[in-house]
């Protein structure tokens, strides 16, 4: 099938984690058509009920594609121009995932083995595919990850670091707010320490970013609220340490400050001959381990559009990544 046609039929096929089956069940069915014409094998592994990756291998898997299955909110039917195929998950990652297909496909009528494939759920919000696939590795000596990357090869990607941070108060009635503690008030101040906390810059890199992404609290307009909350998220560009350390100090006894998830950042293998850059956002690639091998991360589209209700990605961008991704399969097998 023409990269074009596919990428669209699997925008069309609605995946938002964590209902990623039906779109599970669309690869495993073309990965056993291709499995049949090239004596390969395909398998389902349970990650979670009705949740599952698609795993495809033609001789040893030296060589594993793979990206993520899943979306964010809300589902956009695909559509397309005479430069973009647009909907949901168009860059991130169904056109991705018809660009590898279709490499692959191409790589095997070639006579080129010792290839795998490998599509998991979950990417979007806690990489529960990627951890259960560490678990279960198949040999793998390199594994190329597929986000928008405009076609360059990432020399390192920026991780991530969340808190929870939690303002305890005592209700009142807001008529006598001398008889309460506003919660809101204590979280409002320890907001304000955090964003004054100075945060790390690398040379690659580039600067660490911090996003207050939601806050929370209150009971009704005429009430001392006993409790608020808001989520912080920052991007990590070298060991968390310090940084964790000056937040600690900042809030201090404002609120409390709860962990919830830190994922390293990266620093990548580069090919001789293909363009590079730097992504600010993180992968699935932490959570793999190395348990599939040396890592690198390439794909069509712009990060800038994903997650947005304009995405979309480029019909040339998504040509040039069925080459692009042959191109460096071939390599990595003669090494």
């Amino acid at each position: 099938m023409h990269v074009f046609a596919l990428t669209r039929e699997l925008i069309d096929i609605p995946s938002v984690t964590p209902d990623e089956a039906e779109v599970g069940k669309y690869l495993f069915a073309y990965l056993d058509r291709l499995c049949a014409d090239y004596q390969g094998c395909v398998e389902k592994t349970e990650v979670e009920p009705n949740r599952w990756n698609v795993f495809a291998s033609f001789g040893e898997p030296h060589v594993t594609l793979s990206t993520h299955m899943d979306t964010v909110p809300p589902f956009i039917p695909s559509r397309e121009d005479d430069e973009f195929i647009w909907g949901r998950g168009a860059c991130d990652t169904k056109g991705i995932i018809a660009s590898m297909l279709v490499a692959a496909e191409r790589l095997l009528a070639e006579g080129v083995r010792n290839i795998g494939l490998l599509f998991v759920v979950g990417e979007e919000r806690n990489s529960a595919g990627a951890y259960h696939a560490a678990a279960n590795p198949r040999g793998s000596k390199y594994i190329i990850n597929g986000e928008p990357t405009s076609n360059q090869l990432a020399l390192g990607s920026k991780g991530a670091l969340r808190y929870e941070v939690v303002g305890r108060g005592k209700m009142a009635h807001s008529a006598y707010p001398e008889l309460g503690v506003s919660a809101i008030e204590k979280l409002l101040d320890a907001l304000d320490a955090i964003r004054k906390v100075e945060l790390p810059v690398d040379p690659v890199l580039g600067p660490s970013t911090m996003n207050i992404g939601t806050i929370h609290g209150g009971r009704a307009p005429n009430v001392i609220p006993d409790e608020a909350r808001a989520e912080i998220f920052i991007r990590l560009v070298s060991d968390s340490g310090p940084t964790r350390e000056a937040l600690e100090k900042a809030v201090g006894d404002l609120a409390e400050l709860n962990f919830v998830l830190e994922i390293p950042a990266l620093r990548l293998t580069a090919v001789e001959g293909l363009p590079t850059t730097v992504v600010a956002y993180t992968t699935d690639i932490p959570a793999f381990g190395g348990k599939w091998g040396q890592p690198l991360l390439l794909g069509p589209g712009t990060i800038h559009v994903a997650h947005t209700l304009d995405e979309r990605v480029p019909k040339k961008e998504l040509l040039e990544a069925v080459d692009l991704y042959q191109k460096i399969i071939r390599q990595l097998l003669a090494q």
